[in-house]
């Protein structure tokens, strides 16, 4: 009996000594393993966060991961989401593609800390349709080394991730069908309640933070009954789930589609869609005519439209910092391919508006060539992406009581190196002389100078050295320095001010709207009578539909 006694204080005791060695650490379901990064920092790549949603558990809400014995060596990322490549931004350190894909990354600093820490999860972009939490502009090392336990998280995407079908709602127990995407998100959030304590975390002190389809998923879950009370902060990166930007659809709606995309294949009934290998659904589901698989208002995760959520003051009560780049998309993306002139941009915009034609004009003025360009890249930003993350900052703003950082990112990405330019210019023979590739001259009127849609994610995250297609320059790491800077601060208190930045003040219900314009000089603007005329009338456009 006392040597039974000695031998479970003795398993006691190491199980102790295990969740305080860094490199080893006891979770709820085993103990992971990392590795020590050049910096000390410490990660752990490829923790799987819920049971590999195959088989019978595809289209179903993610499960428990199921526990293991021994060591788990978390030293490699795990298999990344079904996917066609869509960006050529995208880069992953995957073991390749697979439906078994839940997996999350933890960053955490090389010392422990006495105090609990911090702690951001990272919600990549790609349109619900692309993107790996192994992409090298979100790793958490240069946050962790702020002292900020970062988590980048995998979830499920496309037809995998956001399918509905009248047979899916009616063997859920929720009578609920699509949002599994947002339903993994949520369940990385509950292990992270579970587990991040063992990594030096705070569990009181978690933000939430995504870029595009990453930022659209944060302002979900911002409303999700499942998710808005497990974190204390949300940062969003240009896009919400509002109109139009991924908007989402009613059940029924999504049903309608899951049903014709079944029909389209000849795969009528659920066994017959369960059924169907991986790459093959992924082809099918890439074919032109598939009905689009959108986020649904599932009465489950959603249940209602998220701007009628935030509207109503019913949002995770939280402090929010959001915003968008300067020039999300180009001008071009409003032209059609015709030329820039105020003849060609005026039948654009009443191709678009008909009758508002004329008010939009004013909004957006196209009086001379540049400022065609200029005008149309907004309006065609705003449209895009711009406008929805507005809507999202200033509801929230208007009904939640806590303060909103609003910003604006305006630094233009620098010329590519001149290796990435070769390789760019290999087809034709071209080689490019010097450190940098000096900006192309085509011939023809050149894109608004701006930062462009994704552009800020390396600025953001610290991570401007991973990226080697660009020759940066110190006045990029002075302006990544800024902007990590606000977004640390932010993570660790709900405010991104220390005192050293430019000031940058909150937006709350009945303040003067203003936003950090965020470029190599960094300074706080006022929302001019112009600017927010031009929201005020799209709102007018797209909360009606």
């Amino acid at each position: 009996m006392k040597r039974i006694s000695f031998l479970l204080l003795l398993q006691f005791a190491f199980t102790g000594l295990i969740a305080q060695t860094g490199k080893q650490i006891k979770i709820a379901d085993g103990i992971v393993e990392g590795v020590t990064e050049k910096s000390g920092v410490i990660s752990f790549k490829g923790i799987p966060f819920a049971q590999p949603p195959i088989g019978e558990l595809r289209w179903r809400e993610p499960q428990p991961v199921n526990s293991w014995t021994g060591v788990r060596k978390c030293d490699a990322f795990g298999y990344n989401a079904m996917q066609k490549q869509v960006f050529g931004d995208m880069g992953f350190r995957t073991p390749g593609m697979s439906e078994d894909c839940l997996y999350l990354n933890v960053w955490m600093p090389a010392k422990r800390s006495k105090t609990k820490l911090p702690v951001l999860v990272y919600f990549y972009g790609g349109g619900f349709v692309c993107g790996d939490g192994s992409e090298r502009r979100y790793d958490g090392e240069s946050m962790a080394k702020r002292g900020i336990i970062t988590l980048t998280v995998n979830y499920r995407l496309g037809v995998f991730g956001f399918m509905s079908h009248p047979e899916l709602t009616k063997e859920s127990v929720h009578h609920a069908s699509g949002n599994y995407g947002l339903l993994d998100q949520a369940a990385a959030l509950r292990w992270v309640r579970q587990n991040i304590a063992a990594f030096g975390g705070d569990p009181k002190r978690v933000t939430i933070a995504g870029e595009s389809a990453g930022s659209i998923a944060v302002s979900a879950q911002m409303v999700s009954p499942l998710s808005k009370n497990m974190f204390a902060g949300a940062i969003g990166e240009s896009g919400a789930m509002i109109n139009p930007t991924l908007p989402a659809i009613s059940l029924a709606e999504g049903e309608k589609n899951g049903v014709k995309f079944g029909e389209k294949i000849g795969a009528t009934t659920l066994e017959a869609l369960r059924a169907i290998p991986a790459d093959k659904l992924l082809d099918d589901a890439s074919m032109p005519g598939t009905p689009p698989m959108s986020p649904t208002v599932d009465g489950y995760f959603l249940l209602k439209k998220p701007v009628e959520s935030f509207l109503a003051g019913e949002q995770a009560k939280v402090p929010l910092l959001a915003g968008w780049n300067s020039a999300e998309i180009p001008y071009q993306a409003l032209m059609y391919g015709n030329a820039p002139t105020p003849e060609n941009y005026a039948k654009q915009v009443k191709m678009l508006y008909g009758e508002k034609a004329d008010k939009v004009l004013k909004l957006y003025p196209g009086t001379t060539q540049t400022e065609v360009i200029k005008s149309a890249t907004e309006l065609a930003s705003d449209r895009f992406i711009s406008y929805s993350t507005w809507k999202w900052a200033d509801a929230h703003a208007l009904t939640s009581g806590k303060p909103v950082y609003r910003y604006l990112f305006s630094k233009p990405l620098p010329p590519m190196t001149a290796k990435m330019a070769n390789a760019k210019a290999g087809l034709a023979g071209g080689v490019i002389k010097g450190d940098a590739a000096k900006p192309e001259t085509k011939k023809g009127p050149q894109p608004y100078a701006g930062a462009a849609h994704a552009s800020e994610i390396e600025y953001a995250m610290g991570n401007l050295a991973t990226n080697t297609n660009y020759a940066w320059t110190p006045a990029d790491y002075q302006v990544s320095a800024t902007m990590e800077g606000y977004f640390a601060n932010f993570i660790k208190t709900g405010n991104p001010n220390d005192g050293v930045l430019p000031k940058w003040n909150a937006n709350v219900k009945d303040s003067p709207v203003t936003f950090m314009n965020i470029d190599v000089k960094t300074v706080l603007e006022k929302e001019s009578t112009q600017l927010r005329n031009r929201y005020l009338f799209l709102d007018t456009e797209y909360m009606k539909k």
